[in-house]
Formats: C-alpha cells, structure tokens, sequence
C-alpha cells in the first residue's frame, strides 16, 4: 500500500514540474511575441511620446520655420523690387536727361558751321563723286521721341495714326458747320488717320457724337481764352504752339485747317523728303515754284535791270511736318513771334521758312517742298481757273483748299457736289472772286 502511494506522488510531482516548464516556456514565448509586437510598432522606444500633442508641437515648429524662411524671402522680394523700381525711376530720369541734351545738341548745331557739323554727327566725311553725281542732304533726321512730353495724347496717337503721321484740325464752337463738311469728306475718302483737336466742350462732344477721333486739351488759359472765343486767324496761330507735342512724341503732321474737302488720301501723294512740305497759294507753275522777276529802275541806265527771285507764299492752313529739330524750331520762332506781336501766322510762317542768314539774323535751315498745286488746290486756281477748263475740270484734286473766298461753307458744299456727287453745274454760279 505504502509502495504504491509513493509511487502516485512521485508521478504527481513530476507532472507538476512539468506543467511548471510548460507555463515558463509559454510566458517566455509569450514575452519574445510581445516584445516583436512592441519592436514593430513602437521603433523609438515605449516611452517615445506619439501624443497628439508632441505631434502639433513638432508641426508648429516646422511651420515657423517655414514662414520665418517665407518671410526672409518677401522681405528680400520687396526689397529687390524697391530697388528695381528706384533703378527704373532713375534710367527713367537719365533717358530723359539724354532727349534733353540731344535736342540742345541738335539746336546748337543750327548754328555756326551747321553743314559740317551735321555731316560729322550723321557719318563720316566724303570725297565728292564724279560731276553731276553729288547730291546734298535733305532730310533732315527725325529726334527721339518723348512720351513724358504728354502721356494722355501719346496713348491717343498711338491708336489713331498709322507710320506715326495724321492729319491734324484745330476747331472751335465757331466753325462746326465747316468741321462737318471736314471730316465727312475724310471719312467719304476712307482715311483713317485724323484728328481734331477740339478748343472748346461743345465740338468735344460734336466730334463724339459723329464717332470722329478727337482730343481735348488740358485746360490751359492762355490757350483757352483764344481757342473758345478767337476767329480764324487767331486760332490759326494756335497750332503752332500745340502742334510741338505732336512732333516731340515722334509723329509727323499733316496740318489742316476745316475749309477743306479732302477727294483723296493726301498721304498717297507725299514725298515726305523734307522737313516741310506745303501747299502754296500760286495759280500757275511761276506763282507756285518760283520764277525770276526783273525790276526795272530806268535811273539806273545801263543798270536799270535787276533780277530777283520770286515765289508766292506756302498756305500755313495746309502743310505736311516731320518731326525734326528744323521743324520743332520753326514752331518754336512762329509762336514765338505771335505771341509778341498782332501778326499774320501765314506771313511770320513763311518769312521763318525764307528769309536767309544775314547780319543780325540766323535763318532757320529747314528743308522745304512745295505741292503739286493742281492736286492740293487752293479756291483761285479751281474758280478761277480749273471749272473753266474742259481739260482740267476732268482732273480730281487731292484736296481743295476754300482759303481766297469768304464765302467759305457753300463753296465747300459745292465742291463736293462737283466732285463727289457729280453735279457738273455745281461750281457754275460763283464769281472767281469774293465780289
């Protein structure tokens, strides 16, 4: 019996310390698959914070780094742009420093030795070629164009002119019924480049209404009191002064008063060769491109015959301007001269364009064209002339110009009736002159 009980307890020990082996060996196990699970998702330690709290920290500290950084950068940008703009505002300030000196240049070499001292700024000094092959200089070479002169009418000519020329006409409230009988001949023709320069509110709005380019200018009362109230010659003498924007910001002018009917595009038949270029007040090829008159002073005897040149004026109403230092100082002499004195603009205009270099006096050294005067044709030679001619009669002007008759808008219409809508006896009932 004692045997056997031992023998059972034996068997009940070893069985204990068996399950004892078992269940360090499973908590073994189960320690080594706890601490892989613990490796895998908790690389940085089980105390390394993954709080969302330690998360925003860390982001929030990034993110100031970014926007220091970001800031550092638009500092540095409108920084750069600071400086960029105060360089744009001094190359600004040289460029026109440069105009400046190079139109007093240009004016200084209207002076003295003007010939050679031209030739040495275009290029260099040439032999004369064979006979008969030498020609001198005409054209004079255009300036450099100024915008800061006056930005508004800058942006305007930019979109009204084509190759940087137009045809200009001063108006007031005064003359709105030829204005009209104006622009609607150049708008028959189909001439895009125009523009009127309106001197008072009520042809601004005209010139709106009826879709004609127009510009009115900054007030301005020295200008202003003659361009609202002035007849025809006074406001004439205006565009001498206005016009020099127009030339400075670097376009040529085809200068027009309104007692005008344009039958065809004036710049198809420009030469555009000199620094003016004019219609002129003669009749005939004598009148128109000069000729040699003989004075006769019978006192004299064997010396009793002197010659001298002769030329009837250009029109100052009509006439063609590059923008060229000759051309701005012409401006500049005319105005000049009106505004000192009750003066005739026509007559100040061509003594400025004639009269040579003498003691006393230095001529303006302008290059000068004269029209076809059967193609811009002024009121004697079609009244006078022209509707009495079977020949010339079939011939259609360019312009006609009614500047030798009073009577200026039923002339107008009439031409245009002559011309334009065919009526042969539309010119018949006028007298050649202003009886």
């Amino acid at each position: 019996m004692i045997g056997r009980r031992d023998g059972a307890l034996m068997r009940t020990n070893n069985s204990n310390q068996s399950l004892r082996k078992s269940r360090i060996a499973i908590a073994i196990a189960v320690g080594i698959f706890l601490g892989c699970i613990f490796a895998l998702f908790f690389p940085h330690g089980i105390f390394y914070s993954n709080s969302p709290h330690f998360h925003h920290q860390h982001l929030t500290r990034s993110i100031s780094k970014v926007v220091s950084t970001s800031c550092e950068s638009s500092d540095k940008l409108n920084m750069l742009k600071g400086k960029f703009v105060a360089e744009s505002e001094k190359n600004a300030e040289l460029k026109k420093q440069i105009n400046v000196l190079t139109e007093k240049l240009r004016l200084a070499e209207q002076g003295k030795d003007h010939a050679e001292k031209q030739v040495l700024v275009l290029g260099e000094p040439h032999k004369a070629g064979p006979f008969g092959t030498v020609q001198g200089l005409r054209t004079n070479p255009t300036i450099v164009p100024d915008d800061s002169v006056n930005p508004r009418l800058a942006k305007i000519l930019e979109e009204v002119a084509v190759g940087k020329e137009l045809i200009v006409a001063l108006a007031n409230s005064n003359v709105k019924e030829m204005l009209e009988v104006w622009f609607t001949s150049i708008q028959k023709v189909g001439i895009p480049n125009y523009l009127v320069v309106a001197l008072d509110d009520e042809i601004a709005e005209f010139c709106e209404k009826n879709d004609v380019p127009v510009y009115k200018r900054d007030p301005d009362e020295g200008i202003d009191s003659v361009g609202k109230t002035g007849g025809n010659h006074a406001v004439s003498g205006l565009k001498f002064h206005i016009l020099r924007e127009f030339l400075q910001l670097g376009y040529s002018v085809l200068l027009s008063d309104v007692d005008i009917v344009f039958l065809q595009n004036p710049f198809h038949y420009l030469y555009r060769d000199s620094d003016v270029e004019s219609m002129s007040d003669g009749h005939n090829n004598m009148t128109a491109y000069g000729y040699n008159d003989v004075f006769d002073e019978p006192a004299m005897g064997w010396a009793r015959y002197a010659h001298t040149m002769r030329i009837w004026v250009y029109n100052s109403g009509f006439f063609y301007i590059r923008p060229t230092i000759p051309s701005i100082e012409l401006l500049d002499r005319v105005a000049n001269r009106l505004s000192h004195g009750n003066a005739w603009d026509q007559a100040v205009f061509n003594e400025e364009l004639f009269f040579p270099s003498h003691p006393g006096y230095d001529g303006l050294y302008a290059s000068r064209r004269t029209m076809d005067f059967y193609l811009f044709m002024n009121s004697k030679v079609l009244f006078k002339t022209v509707r009495k001619n079977a020949n010339l009669s079939k011939l259609k002007p360019v312009i006609v110009h009614i500047n030798y008759h009073p009577d200026k808008l039923p002339r107008m219409q009439a031409v245009v009736e002559f011309y334009v809508n065919g009526k042969q006896d539309a010119l018949s009932s006028f007298p050649d002159g202003s009886e």
